[in-house]
């Protein structure tokens, strides 16, 4: 996307109006620009849009926010695209071209015969026109992520336990890999759509995962990301292509983990650790939809790492209180995720419900033996988890150094407070321990 030199200067409102059509409204931004100009016009989408946005954030600061703020960014938008493809087209001396590009439009959807089985919702349908099969797995998902839920490659390369450099090369790869090959990214019908819908799932995922947890910035929650999440798969399930157990398996997973947001964080937004939450203030009618949603993820014989993690969320769910939680079932089912699909991150959840069963040496041990564990070490949780069970152990001194590593990768606010504290914990066990020694007579 271009580089701008300098930011304007905006008030508030205007700052959090960017925000939203950044997170809520890039995908169907993009999805309004793609289908007038082509999808060989990618970047040229990326672009105007960002730049419409930039010059909404002057000229609300100034004159105030208008009646219909999405369509006065579109229609900036189509402007400067209008504008940049008539420049280019006439520096190449091609006007016939410029027709065929203003007057572009994508097949419609709601041809005869298939209003029933059209994806009606822009976000949704965009989805699975990024997740082309001629794309590579992983490339479709960083695609959809960048392109229409307004994901930083910061926030992506957080997601994939990657860094900025080599998203940002795969990002590239794939836009020159739809031009030179010429991948149309019309949406299918009936089964075309079905070999697109892990792509989809794994977007949605990722997009209600970073708002689980965020990846930088003051705030541990984004529950507006959730919620979009949450409501872009109710509709999924809903459609033919998407009405398969393990689309309902991760709505189940969404729903359970949502219901426990009112009391993931304190009133004064510190996080707050399962074992000190109010399960009172828990999203009953919440857990229930989840619940159902598991139900009809039962049917049949599939059984995908959505239906896993959405057990293992039932579990925390259903659990009288923290003590009586079935480690022993979430254990199993962290052995079967493994094995199904495994991961560091797999890895070390695992772990820790080692350590509930086995005590904090085994969780240590478990740790130390996770595979590619360097894909970690620059994620906080590693070493927040490493410290909590030295801390266990009693081993203090070991604990405050694990801390404060996690201390320097943690770039949210409240997991920054509550390491803190943790660490501060640690040093005053240390300090106690020394104060201890010295008092001690000499032998």
């Amino acid at each position: 996307m271009r580089e701008f030199a300098t930011a304007p200067t905006v008030s508030p409102s205007a700052a959090q109006l960017a925000e939203h059509f950044f997170r809520h409204e890039t995908g169907r931004l993009h999805g309004v620009l793609i289908r007038r100009f082509g999808v060989e016009n990618l970047s040229l989408v990326e672009d105007v849009a960002q730049e419409a946005l930039l010059k909404a954030l002057r000229t609300w600061s100034m004159g105030g926010v208008p009646p219909n703020p999405s369509a006065w960014v579109t229609r900036v938008a189509m402007n400067l695209a209008h504008d940049a493809l008539r420049h280019r087209t006439m520096s190449a001396g091609k006007e016939t071209d410029i027709a065929r590009h203003f007057e572009q439009l994508r097949p419609a959807e709601d041809s005869p015969g298939m209003e029933e089985r059209a994806i009606r919702d822009d976000a949704l349908r965009l989805m699975f026109v990024c997740c082309h099969p001629a794309l590579a797995s992983d490339a479709q998902v960083v695609l959809a992520l960048k392109v229409l839920c307004g994901f930083s490659t910061t926030e992506i390369a957080e997601a994939f336990l990657s860094t900025e450099a080599a998203i940002e090369k795969q990002i590239t790869r794939t836009k020159r890999r739809i031009r030179e090959a010429g991948i149309g990214f019309d949406l299918p019908h009936g089964d075309g759509l079905a070999v697109r819908l892990d792509g989809v799932l794994g977007v949605l995922y990722l997009l209600f995962n970073e708002g689980y947890k965020a990846s930088d910035g003051p705030r541990l929650l984004r529950e507006d990301l959730c919620l979009e999440a949450v409501r872009l798969m109710s509709l999924l399930v809903q459609h033919p292509a998407g009405d398969v157990p393990r689309s309902h398996a991760l709505l189940a997973l969404m729903l359970l983990t949502a219901a426990r947001f009112p009391a993931r964080v304190d009133a004064q937004g510190g996080l707050l650790r399962l074992d000190g939450q109010d399960r009172t203030k828990w999203d009953g009618a919440m857990i229930d939809r989840g619940l159902q949603h598991l139900g009809h993820a039962a049917q049949g014989t599939e059984v995908s790492a959505y239906h896993l993690q959405a057990g293992i969320a039932a579990i925390h769910c259903t659990a009288p209180d923290y003590a009586g939680t079935d480690w022993t079932r979430i254990l199993q089912h962290y052995d079967e995720l493994h094995r199904l699909k495994p991961s560091p991150v797999v890895e070390l959840n695992r772990a820790v419900a080692l350590a509930q069963l086995r005590g904090p040496q085994a969780g240590l041990d478990a740790i130390a033996a996770i595979t590619a564990a360097g894909k970690l070490e620059r994620h906080y949780l590693l070493h927040a988890v490493r410290g909590e069970l030295h801390w266990r152990r009693r081993d203090d001194q070991a604990a405050a150094q694990c801390f404060r590593r996690a201390l320097q990768l943690a770039r949210v606010g409240p997991e920054q407070l509550y390491l803190t504290r943790l660490l501060e914990r640690s040093a005053d066990a240390v300090f106690d321990d020394i104060t201890l020694l010295e008092g001690r007579p000499p032998e």
